[in-house]
């Protein structure tokens, strides 16, 4: 990749060759290498300067963006090694694709005959892989426990720019499948539970209607699991409520609308026919909440301090929309959620809005994405139309 980042810069192999210290024909070997690898001619060669094929701008952006994840990755590892660390130069101007490959697929899998197994390989030949790895970075990276390998936190911050930097060359893929026609790849959407009722389904319905060959994959979880993902790589944005203040500082976020929380019950409940229901009125049924950490939760608890009473009333905890409605289709229980949420359960008659005034419940709702991501033409194409029927809900 640097051969090749080098020629595009320069317009000579020769001249990359002499900046990478390679032979030129390694250098040569190098960028017919890339070139097979991606499918399709990236560079034009005459006597005078090589210049970039349409593809190869497309590598060329991709390809200085994952050794820019790389750097950082690496840069990262050596500041959370501190004094542990053996050396101090660029160690990723060292490492091999093997060794990459082998780093994320036991920080995958927690374990070396895992990862052997996802890779492969024997498990010897990923141990010794990663015990390289180590050689060549100067610091520890692997550590193991009768639970599995885990990862030191030198490794982590590596391991997060390697699987940057694999995500940046997916993207390279998609963006040359594009150009000549042939459109595949994917775009990897993490939905927290709010945005799985109307708008996520209308906006991968549309992708389907639209784009032939290109795939949509839906990601669920937990906030804190799905951060994570987007933040190496794994997931390309989140939709749903927004986080204030914002969780870190290499990842935007957009609002798409506000939503208001509402406190709700089966129609059945004693308390869906009265008006101005007090929340000491609610706390004598039991409740269904949802977790802490969540808005709504920080909201029953922080705001409405629901757990400060001298018994509490929750009896479940759960995020979970098919749990709310059955328990809720139970018994007489009591819950908090998103008004957008429930449009479709109201609608069927099968949850109720109980008339309980609230205040300052009103939330963000929208995307999140990292920093330095740049998306293809078709996930543009995708955010879109997350973009277009957010507007509905307005």
């Amino acid at each position: 990749m640097r051969v090749f980042v080098e020629t595009a810069r320069t317009g000579s192999v020769s001249t990359a060759a002499e900046l990478c210290h390679l032979s030129q024909p390694a250098a040569t070997q190098a960028v017919a290498s890339i070139e097979a690898n991606f499918g399709t001619a990236l560079l034009i060669r005459n006597r005078q300067r090589s210049t970039l094929t349409s593809c190869g701008i497309h590598v060329e952006y991709r390809t200085k963006a994952a050794l820019k994840h790389l750097r950082d990755g690496a840069r990262n590892a050596l500041r959370e090694a501190g004094h542990k660390a053996v050396r101090r130069q660029t160690f990723e101007l060292a490492v091999t694709a093997s060794q990459l490959r082998n780093l994320i697929a036991i920080a995958n899998t927690g374990s070396f005959t895992m990862a052997a197994r996802s890779l492969g390989l024997s498990q010897p030949t990923v141990h010794r892989t990663a015990r390289n790895l180590e050689a060549v970075a100067g610091l520890p990276f692997f550590i193991a426990r009768p639970s599995g390998v885990h990862l030191t936190a030198a490794a982590d911050a590596f391991m997060r720019g390697a699987k940057l930097a694999q995500s940046e060359l997916r993207q390279a893929v998609e963006d040359i499948s594009r150009e000549t026609g042939k459109e595949r790849g994917t775009f990897v959407l993490g939905s927290l539970p709010l945005a799985r009722t109307a708008i996520v389904p209308k906006a991968l319905h549309a992708m389907v209607s639209t784009v032939e060959g290109f795939q949509v994959r839906v990601v669920e979880g937990r906030y804190a699991e799905l951060l994570r993902s987007l933040r190496e790589g794994d997931i390309d944005c989140l939709i749903g409520a927004l986080r204030d203040p914002i969780p870190a500082d290499d990842i935007e976020q957009e609002l798409l609308f506000q939503d208001a929380l509402a406190i709700v019950a089966h129609p059945r409940h004693p308390l869906v026919d009265q008006r101005m229901v007090t929340l000491g009125d609610t706390v004598k049924f039991p409740w269904i909440a949802p977790p802490k950490e969540t808005p709504a939760g920080q909201y029953l608890f922080d705001t409405l301090q629901i757990d400060k009473r001298a018994q509490s009333p929750v009896r479940v905890v759960s995020s979970s929309m098919a749990v709310l409605r059955g328990v809720l289709a139970e018994g007489p229980y009591v819950s908090i959620v998103s008004q957008h949420q429930i449009n479709l359960d109201e609608a069927l008659g099968t949850i109720a809005v109980l008339d309980v005034p609230l205040s300052g419940h009103v939330r963000d709702i929208g995307l999140t994405y990292r920093r330095d991501w740049t998306p293809t033409e078709t996930q543009s194409l995708c955010i879109e139309y997350l973009r277009d029927f957010s507007k509905l809900v307005r």
